[in-house]
């Protein structure tokens, strides 16, 4: 059973009004995150640097995190697994993630993410 992320109400207040950890390539949705992996639970924690901070509970072996990233974030934005892609950061905590074909945002992460125009 996959349960939903932990994501905050809304953002701390440190968190930037423009969001270096995200842009929009037409429909596609690139996120920057930095991966805390071996936590004991799968959150949205806040920023870190130019990247948004998650934890998981996946260890960093065999690309069980970066699957457990993608997972993560396909049932954060409501879509399927296959629009959600590693562009970059295979084998660190940086990775840079593509989310094709995204419209909107879903309501729950407009505080952490702007809408495109």
């Amino acid at each position: 059973m996959t349960k939903t992320p932990k994501i905050p109400a809304k953002p701390p207040p440190e968190t930037p009004s423009k969001t270096p950890w995200c842009r929009w390539e037409g429909r596609d949705l690139l996120l920057a995150f930095h991966v805390q992996p071996r936590a004991h639970c799968d959150e949205i924690v806040g920023t870190h640097g130019n990247a948004l901070k998650i934890r998981l509970t996946a260890p960093p072996v065999e690309g069980q995190a970066n699957d457990h990233l993608l997972r993560f974030v396909a049932n954060a934005l409501h879509v399927p697994i296959k629009q959600v892609t590693l562009v970059s950061g295979a084998t660190g905590r940086a990775k840079r993630v593509r989310v094709i074909g995204l419209s909107s945002v879903p309501e729950g992460l407009r505080q952490w993410i702007e809408d495109p125009v």
